[in-house]
């Protein structure tokens, strides 16, 4: 009897422990995207991304609160889809990417808010300036995909001034805030 209860024991904590769930971006299929949008002027929006990135996120549907997100990303590939633009936002005016090649953000936090929304908290990294910042999240969707493996997806997005990050480049006053819109396609390690 006692046997049987160890190996229940067993059973049952190996199924919890396999609930949690490892995740790498699917950037080799360009399923995940690190994208971002600041007013021009205040006049129009300038949208651009980073076409080089990889992270990482660890997801227990039952238990997501406990859920981890890391990402890194190369400065040096910001697209704008206008050559001399980008080189003035890769400058020293910018991001510096000559200094700064790299981004980071890790998770601090995850706070579920209902029906697949919740809010990621985590230091970010950029231009030499790590500063807490929150992600508002929404869960796309997950399961199984054509290959045989599993596939988990979400969308967040989040703003923060320039300035808190030591990017004083000028604007006017509509252009001091970036928003950053990810969109994140994981597959299960």
């Amino acid at each position: 009897m006692k046997k049987l209860a160890v190996l229940l024991f067993a059973t049952l904590l190996g199924a919890t422990a396999a609930q949690a769930a490892e995740y790498q971006f699917d950037t080799k299929g360009a399923h995940a995207f690190v994208q971002f949008r600041i007013k021009h002027l205040g006049y129009s929006w300038l949208y651009g991304r980073f076409d080089k990135f990889d992270g990482n996120f660890v997801y227990d549907e039952a238990k997501p609160e406990a859920s981890s997100v890391e990402v890194t990303v190369d400065t040096t590939s910001l697209n704008s889809n206008h050559a001399e633009r980008d080189k003035h936002l890769r400058g020293k005016d910018f991001l510096n990417v000559a200094k700064f090649p790299t981004a980071t953000f890790k998770s601090t936090g995850f706070e579920p808010k209902g029906d697949g929304k919740a809010v990621l908290t985590g230091d970010l990294t950029l231009h030499g300036v790590t500063k807490p910042i929150s992600i508002d999240v929404t869960e796309i969707g997950g399961g199984k995909d054509p290959w045989g493996g599993y596939r988990q997806g979400f969308t967040g997005t989040t703003e923060f001034k320039l300035k808190d990050f030591g990017i004083d480049y000028d604007l006017g006053p509509a252009s001091q805030t970036v928003e950053m819109i990810l969109d994140v396609e994981g597959i299960r390690k």
